[in-house]
């Protein structure tokens, strides 16, 4: 079945671009916007609306396979790809994308991903959202074409089995992380809250007290709302570097001790945090997870600790992984361009014993996330983000249906 034709489309996300540089410099929040100076270039104002490109590959019979690409809420920090705007990247697909599509048998999802890695604009790969998008639609396209579900495609090109049992799914709150805590709850959300600790002195505590008291208010929540005593759900908090920035980014016992507390505080239930510290550049930050982690294990906090920040690239997650930068990688799938990339991320992770996040941003789209979906029922990471949005309902709503219209569809066919 061959790809006859590439139309794209302007679209929004369901969220919105943040200069994160600027947030952490003190940025004032007002509502849902933010008042301060930009500090990352491209940036027009510190929040902007979100946006997303979608491509649209043509069938010759008639048939439309579609992606979208999108960038993760932090554009430009943290060592990734610039401000992703429409208008700027759209006449980018359409030169250079297009023409390498058209014609082409859609049979081959690794193939064609393969290509599109390669294709180079002034000596530079694409951005990761156009990789990321277009790859989506390629996996469409050759799922359309062999008649068979997305993440049945990934299964059978991988040598992987599609999973018959749910992924843990993870839901993040915002800045409304207690009325949002109680729609997880309320929901059976199996990883919860992420609670976006992303300012010291108005989340987290000049000594850490007020993250303290939110993971012991949020142990006794759960306990109150729920129907039922095994619903036991995994507390995961990102932080965005905080506790680092009060303790030191390598200080490890310090770090270590506050840990304790809080594993104490979230009892009975477990607790992953995600980027403890932020040390500005790759090879620090990943020495310096990897030696609280060992300071962990070592005095048996029962904690485990995510890396995010600096762990972007396929590259990035099979560097964390060999040495154990943390417990577990946040693969956050649009920094990995290619959603192939996802893919193997996923499954090295697995190989080395390292846990595996396929994560994401709440700056994504729908499209997005059930491809996102497909991906993960190929390779059972140990959990997913619930995407787009901040909202709960929505990005809820859209994973765990999309994960159970799989289900329901290979149990009908058995």
């Amino acid at each position: 079945m061959k790809i006859v034709d590439v139309v794209c489309s302007k679209a929004r996300t369901g969220f919105f671009f943040d200069d994160q540089r600027a947030i952490k410099k003190g940025a004032v929040a007002d509502g849902a916007a933010y008042f301060g100076e930009t500090v990352t270039p491209g940036f027009k104002s510190v929040r902007q609306a979100g946006e997303a490109i979608s491509v649209m590959l043509i069938l010759e019979d008639g048939q439309i396979a579609w992606g979208d690409c999108a960038a993760v809420q932090y554009s430009g920090a943290g060592g990734r790809d610039p401000l992703f705007l429409a208008e700027d990247f759209i006449p980018i697909i359409e030169k250079y994308i297009k023409p390498e599509l058209v014609g082409k048998e859609a049979d081959s999802f690794k193939g064609l991903c393969e290509m599109l890695e390669n294709i180079q604009v002034d000596g530079k790969r694409l951005h990761t959202a156009i990789r990321y998008g277009v790859s989506q639609a390629i996996l469409d396209a050759v799922a359309k074409s062999s008649k068979r579900l997305m993440c049945e495609v990934v299964a059978d090109e991988y040598g992987t089995t599609v999973s018959e049992e749910p992924i843990p799914v993870f839901t993040q709150s915002g800045d409304n992380r207690y009325d949002n805590a109680d729609k997880m709850i309320l929901k059976g959300a199996a990883v919860m809250p992420h609670a976006l600790i992303n300012n010291v002195k108005l989340k987290l505590g000049e000594k850490g007290e007020l993250l303290k008291e939110y993971v012991q208010w949020l142990s006794q929540r759960v306990q109150k709302l729920r129907n039922d005593e095994n619903y036991m759900p995994v507390f995961h908090i990102d932080v965005y570097g905080t506790i680092g920035a009060i303790f030191g980014v390598d200080n490890y016992p310090a770090m270590a001790d506050y840990l304790a507390e809080l594993e104490e505080a979230a009892k009975p239930f477990h607790l992953r945090i995600e980027g403890p510290m932020d040390a500005e550049e790759r090879e620090k930050q990943m020495l310096c997870l990897k030696g609280l982690r060992e300071e962990v294990d070592r005095r048996g906090i029962n904690v485990e600790l995510v890396a995010d920040e600096w762990c972007n690239t396929l590259e990035d997650v099979k560097y964390f992984a060999d040495n154990k930068a943390g417990h577990m990688a946040q693969i956050k799938t649009p920094d990995l361009g290619g959603i192939n990339n996802i893919v193997e991320a996923v499954l090295y992770c697995k190989e080395k014993g390292f846990g595996a996040y396929q994560g994401g941003t709440c700056n994504e789209t729908d499209r997005s996330a059930q491809v996102c979906v497909n991906c993960a029922m190929a390779t059972k990471p140990d959990q997913i983000l619930a995407k787009p949005g901040m909202g709960v309902d929505e990005g809820y709503m859209i994973v765990y249906n999309e994960m159970e219209r799989i289900l329901a569809l290979r149990k009908a066919r058995k």
